[in-house]
């Protein structure tokens, strides 16, 4: 048996520049992070080589991979020629709530199927065939961030250049900042998921609204600024930044919030919070907000979510577990 885990990951600012029909004409980049939350990827020779079995939310055994419902699973299964194998995926946390599980379960699954063949594939290359799956092959309509953010792990400015290239670059600071950023950072659950490719279709159709590029650029340069707050140590312009960022992301999208997710906001904001946005495409999902560690207490209380608890990684996906035999 080989197992993997991989990431989840938050996104600070810039979410959305990530979408080829605006990073293709005006360059794009993100702030982010991944956490201590994975997807954890398990791969065994099945006892019976005709069959292939996949155990996720659901559970499929086919004689031919092409019957295979699961689209993902599918489209990978199939391009590296996998079958007679048991696939088991297990995670932290449920799809649809902005943490980018769809393209955290594609790169772990591609790093456990190349670990299962005896193939090194360097996490720069990982991310590259997670995206190619999804916007290529699937035609999803998703950013490249999620599948880097997973694949790299981290605390990065990702930057993706106008001619498809993405670059990687871990953020700088003190590690007193570290230690206070993360510890200022709350997170709680709307007790409500969503599917992203809804809100990311309008966002992607909008893109030829000046207005919305123009608050989309906007955002580039509120991530480039937030990234210099941290270099400099400047937690509270940090906090400032994640607010700005978020008011400008609620145009991009009419699905992006709601009337509820809005007073949510509100009562955070006067209840502590420096800025907070809702993570991943909108519509539902974790609420996450910079609070100073002395006013947490009365922000819980104010909103009476279930938090999450959660701290940053470095490792990105990674092999925990290989057994004596394992390869193909």
């Amino acid at each position: 048996m080989l197992i993997t885990k991989t990431p989840f990951r938050i996104s600070f600012c810039g979410g959305g520049s990530d979408l080829a029909d605006f990073y293709e004409k005006h360059g794009g980049c993100v702030l982010s992070t991944s956490i201590n939350k994975y997807m954890y990827i398990s791969v065994h020779p099945y006892f019976d080589p005709k069959y292939t079995v996949l155990k996720y939310s659901e559970n499929e055994i086919v004689d031919d991979i092409s019957k295979i419902k699961h689209t993902i699973f599918n489209s990978v299964l199939n391009e590296m020629n996998i079958h007679g194998v048991e696939i088991s995926s297990t995670a932290d946390i449920p799809g649809g709530t902005g943490l980018g599980s769809s393209s955290t379960f594609t790169v772990g699954l591609l790093n456990s199927l190349n670990c299962y063949k005896g193939k090194y594939v360097s996490k720069a290359k990982l991310a590259e065939e997670a995206c190619n799956t999804e916007i290529v092959k699937l035609g999803n309509p998703i950013g490249k961030q999620d599948q880097y953010a997973a694949a790299f792990g981290g605390l990065n400015f990702i930057r993706f250049h106008k001619d498809g290239e993405v670059s990687v670059s871990p953020i700088v600071m003190k590690p007193e900042t570290y230690k206070n950023l993360q510890e200022n950072l709350v997170m709680f659950y709307t007790g409500t998921t969503r599917s992203a490719n809804s809100i990311l279709s309008e966002q992607k159709k909008n893109m030829d609204n000046d207005e919305k590029t123009k608050n989309l650029i906007q955002m580039c340069n509120l991530a480039e600024e937030m990234k210099k707050a941290l270099e400099n140590n400047d937690l509270s312009s940090f906090g400032r930044i994640l607010n700005e960022s978020w008011q400008l992301k609620r145009t991009l999208a009419s699905g992006i919030s709601n009337h509820e997710l809005d007073r949510l906001y509100d009562v955070a904001m006067a209840n502590g919070a420096l800025g907070g946005k809702l993570l991943g495409a909108g519509g539902g999902g974790f609420l996450l907000f910079y609070c100073e560690k002395e006013k947490q207490e009365r922000l819980r209380i104010a909103l009476g979510l279930k938090e999450l608890d959660f701290s940053f990684e470095r490792d990105g996906s990674s092999v925990i577990y290989i057994g004596d035999k394992y390869w193909k």
